[in-house]
């Protein structure tokens, strides 16, 4: 048998008559095209046709249309790249606003280790997931604050203090000023210099001045049986930063303002405060009403509801070009204890605020009344402040309107609102068969984020 024309049969097709490949009796075959050109017509096979059209395809990709393929594989290989420096040039940007802001806040090691010494005689923390924050103004005059006074060797000043309650269900938040003129104990404590100052009854900003925030702290947990969980000392300079990262706060003035002490000179009328004039607003004392701390505190109140206000309204917290000068503010001016001196803290912990009405964040100072030894002094008034300071423990519900008089109960009036049989100790006068009393929360005089200064 003789192969027809097309593909020599492959070692394969072989029978046992074919010779072996050492010794051949047929022509080395030649290649494919050379083949197809040396054949005969009449013997070109449909083998024969197919193969030769699919070398000649192959040659056209290598010829024309294969440069146009090179061209969009280089283009694709390109945009790859391009794409990939894009997402690590953002990734990168983004881990170096993070680390920025991060690295921004001051930790309080020293507060961490005094309070962990006192531990024993600390409130218990509180039940479920309500927290406690102190917020502390600190107007000392060492560094960039050295303009608003004499700089007497870095000493610390608390010229506004705010115990924040943040209730379980993160449905309210409750802030109540404490007067730094309020007369309070303060324990012994741990000086900058390692010395320790005695226990002493005295106002309380000088709780700060004696021993910083774990004196403070100290102090305040002895004043309401409250847990402080975390602590935030925010500076001067950064409250200035803060207020001009949100564009402003405005305010309403119903006389015109003129304090050389707070630097502050304003008509009266409705007007946007910026940084050093917000500071002025929220230090002065001279130049508004009475010159009482009363009136500064409420005027603070005011000016904090207006900020959150602002905060919420113009959509800070979710516009991140808006954002980052707002933390980046803060985090320049706080100091913390170290479960909150990292970025994901202070997010988690805003976070959870985020969704708080602005009606719900709500404003007061704690009942006080001129100390009798000295009406330059605040003492508590009894037994508005321990209801008060019960009802932030137990994580209850507070009813704050501005210009209402204290509505709250007295503790035989608690007792019988709470227990209808006495448990807490307590006589009541309610018959046996009767059902419980009715628990209405307390009333204080105060103010909500919901309503600006300008109404």
């Amino acid at each position: 048998m003789t192969d027809s024309a097309g593909t020599p049969p492959g070692p394969d097709h072989r029978t046992e008559d074919e010779p072996q490949p050492d010794t051949p009796t047929h022509p080395a075959p030649q290649p494919a095209r050379a083949r197809a050109r040396t054949q005969a017509p009449e013997a070109t096979g449909t083998e024969t046709g197919q193969a030769s059209a699919g070398t000649d395809a192959e040659d056209d990709e290598t010829s024309g249309t294969g440069e146009g393929s090179n061209h969009r594989s280089h283009w694709l290989r390109w945009t790859a790249v391009g794409v990939s420096c894009l997402v690590l040039a953002a990734a990168g940007t983004g881990w170096w606003f993070y680390n920025k802001l991060d690295h921004n806040i001051r930790t309080d090691t020293t507060a961490a280790a005094e309070l962990e010494r006192y531990e024993k005689e600390r409130p218990p923390p509180g039940t479920g997931n309500a927290q406690n924050l102190l917020l502390i103004g600190s107007d000392s005059r060492a560094g960039n604050n050295s303009a608003y006074g004499r700089d007497d060797g870095g000493s610390q000043r608390s010229d506004t203090t705010i115990l924040l309650h943040l209730a379980a269900d993160r449905k309210s938040a409750t802030a109540v000023s404490l007067p730094r003129d309020l007369m309070a104990d303060i324990p012994d404590c741990l000086k900058q210099d390692g010395a320790r100052t005695k226990a002493q009854f005295a106002q309380f900003n000088w709780a700060f001045e004696f021993g910083g925030a774990a004196c403070t702290i100290r102090t305040v947990e002895k004043l309401t049986g409250i847990r402080v969980d975390h602590h935030m000392v925010v500076d001067f300079s950064g409250f200035k930063d803060m207020v001009d990262a949100v564009d402003g706060v405005e305010v309403c003035l119903k006389q015109p303002v003129d304090d050389r002490q707070a630097r502050l000179k304003l008509p009266a009328g409705r007007q946007t405060l910026h940084g050093e004039q917000a500071l002025g607003f929220v230090r002065a004392r001279h130049g508004f009403g009475d010159g009482s701390d009363t009136e500064r505190m409420d005027r603070q109140q005011q000016f904090l509801g207006s900020l959150v206000r602002k905060v919420q309204s113009n959509g800070v917290l979710l516009n991140p070009t808006r954002l980052y000068p707002v933390l980046d503010a803060m985090t320049k001016s706080l100091t913390t204890d170290p479960g909150l001196n990292s970025l994901r803290d202070l997010y988690d912990l805003v976070r959870g605020m985020r969704g708080i009405p602005t009606d719900k964040v709500q404003f007061l100072t704690v009942p006080r009344q001129p100390y009798a030894y000295d009406s330059n002094r605040d003492e508590l008034v009894q037994p508005d402040a321990r209801v008060l300071f019960k009802e932030l423990r137990d994580d209850r519900p507070l009813k704050v309107a501005p210009g209402t008089a204290q509505k709250n109960r007295g503790d035989g009036d608690e007792h019988v609102a709470r227990s209808s049989d006495g448990a807490d100790g307590s006589s009541t006068d309610d018959k046996p068969d009767d059902p419980p009393s009715a628990s209405p929360a307390p009333t204080y005089p105060g103010s909500n984020a919901a309503v600006g200064m300008c109404g």
